[in-house]
């Protein structure tokens, strides 16, 4: 009896550890990109993959805290593992820098309508905290049956071009770009509108259109180099910048380029030698089984924060809200989480569901909110947030105002905003918590948030309530389609709400796990912190002088 509940008890604290080993299986096969044979063939080129030119770029032993891995991940029949294209943030000589790196084995980098998006949230991330991006350019361009989903639009991309010069010509943030690889057609423009060009000799090349389509569009019979290898873009276009012999020099040139830049105008107070209040491993025994049960969200903090350390604001007062104050590797931080379970209230008071958002949380929140931004502390948001409150009582105390409160102060804040989902994300409180509406700088999730506009049994009773009402008035169970379309309804939310479809569509910058979850927060503080502000939208551009039309 007593095994029996010892196992039931383990399985009860598994559901972290095996969603956890089931995303690293998916991440590692994305990895892969193209497969063994498609890296053997880049190797044969004598040519590095993607992934192995980050690795070099990278300071050695240093974290990369790659962006959208999961991105188109469960369309094209896997034909695009993350669209063909890595990006994320690195450290280069211990600055943070963006990186946006073709993935030549995955349709020789062509790209795909999800590629596009992906790149631009990187352009947006080197705006946002003003930290230099460098891009490792190796594409055949677009992804011709796919065209209609990357060449037009707002957001098709001219974007990535858009992105550039307003980086180039107001935001003066630094553009490096090593084409590694092919670079053609509408594509050649990225590395064009960048700061410097570098090429590699002999397996790159740079043109408006390749071999083939000038001879179809001139007649004239011209090869690669000629036309537009590293040689001819260096010593007689002048296009190109610096010629290298081979990918390794190339990516050394990149990093030399990137230590002569200017400091960033601030740096984060960082300490990474600080130790948490707890091992992040016992994380993995906090969550239980079942999403729906209570846990010590102040026990997830501790293994989060440096020390376990959180000085609460007002921590006797809707408590169903934690604020305070804490650091994150010597970084301050002003943390906002949801506590779990049932809250007891003060005296007479009726204990309140945790989880859920009452309007004199909400004010709470607004307050602090306002008094981090005033203070120059960028905001941590720890979701698992079902909603807010409904009913008379709710009603009655104004939950409408203050979550309005609550929501125009955090879309306000003009510093940083990171949000980590550790669970639910539903409602109008997964927009209150930051949001990805709401452009927070960096929005990461553990393979166990849950992301939606309610759950699945939430979203049966709305939808089949009247049905279940009526049946159970009239003593008979449902009818047989409307128990297919229940069920049909939950397996459908079950896989909405599984944080990989979230990674899939971009709506997650990334799914992290408990041990790197401090890492990840660090790196995503310091690349923040080195904008002084404001943290409005994706960018924003410094006042310059605009010409007066004379009467």
């Amino acid at each position: 009896m007593a095994r029996a509940a010892g196992e039931e008890a383990n399985a009860e604290k598994g559901r972290l550890r095996a969603l956890s080993t089931a995303s690293r299986e998916l991440e590692q096969r994305l990895r892969l990109g193209g497969g063994p044979d498609r890296i053997a063939k880049q190797h044969a080129q004598g040519k590095l993959t993607a992934r192995e030119r980050v690795a070099a770029l990278k300071d050695p032993g240093s974290h990369f805290l790659e962006f959208g891995l999961l991105v188109a991940h469960d369309l094209y029949e896997g034909e695009a593992p993350a669209a063909g294209v890595i990006t994320g943030i690195i450290q280069v000589n211990g600055r943070e820098c963006v990186v946006v790196a073709n993935d030549a084995t995955v349709k020789a980098g062509s790209w795909w309508p999800e590629t596009i998006p992906k790149i631009l949230r990187a352009q947006e991330c080197a705006m946002r905290c003003r930290i230099p991006i460098l891009y490792l350019v190796d594409s055949a361009g677009v992804n011709l049956p796919y065209q209609g989903g990357v060449f037009p639009g707002q957001y098709g991309a001219a974007r990535i071009f858009y992105y550039n010069s307003l980086m180039r010509r107001y935001l003066r943030i630094p553009q490096i770009a090593a084409v590694m690889g092919q670079c053609v057609a509408g594509g050649a423009y990225l590395p064009a509108l960048s700061d410097v060009i570098l090429m590699v000799k002999g397996t790159s090349f740079m043109g408006l259109g390749g071999p083939n389509l000038v001879k179809g569009a001139t007649g004239q019979t011209v090869d690669g180099e000629t036309l537009g290898g590293a040689t001819m873009h260096t010593e007689v276009s002048g296009v190109a910048h610096y010629a290298l012999e081979d990918d390794q020099a190339c990516l050394a040139k990149v990093r030399d380029l990137v230590s002569r830049l200017a400091p960033p105008v601030r740096l984060a107070p960082h300490d990474a030698d600080r130790p948490p209040g707890a091992e992040p491993e016992t994380l993995y025994d906090i969550l239980p089984a079942d999403h729906r049960m209570s846990y010590d969200m102040h026990a997830v903090l501790r293994a989060v924060l440096d020390g376990g350390s959180l000085d609460e604001f007002q921590p006797n007062l809707a408590r169903e809200l934690i604020c305070g104050d804490a650091r994150i590797e010597g970084i301050p931080v002003g943390v906002i989480a949801n506590a779990r379970g049932l809250i007891k209230g003060r005296a007479g008071e009726q204990p309140r569901f945790g989880g859920i958002i009452y309007a004199e949380s909400a004010e709470k929140v607004a307050f602090f909110i306002d008094r981090c931004d005033r203070e120059g502390i960028p905001l941590l948001f720890v979701q698992d947030v079902s909603g807010f409150m409904v009913g008379k009582e709710a009603e009655h105390e104004g939950i409408i105002r203050a979550g309005a409160r609550w929501v125009e102060a955090m879309a306000t804040a003009t510093v940083p905003k990171l949000v980590l989902t550790v669970n639910h994300a539903s409602g109008a409180g997964y927009y209150a918590m930051a949001g990805q509406g709401f452009d927070p700088d960096f929005i990461f999730s553990w393979p166990t948030g849950r992301m939606a506009v309610m759950e699945g049994e939430a979203a049966v009773a709305a939808v089949h309530g009247a049905a279940i009402t009526a049946a159970k008035v009239s003593g008979r169970d449902p009818s047989d389609a409307v128990r297919d379309s229940m069920a049909e309804m939950r397996e459908d939310y079950e896989h909405q709400l599984d944080a990989r479809y979230a990674g899939a569509r971009g709506f997650i910058d990334a799914i992290v796990y408990p041990e790197d979850t401090r890492t990840t927060l660090a790196m995503a503080l310091r690349a923040a912190w080195q904008n002084p502000g404001p943290h409005l939208g994706p960018y924003v551009i410094p006042p310059f002088n605009v010409p007066v039309a004379r009467p």
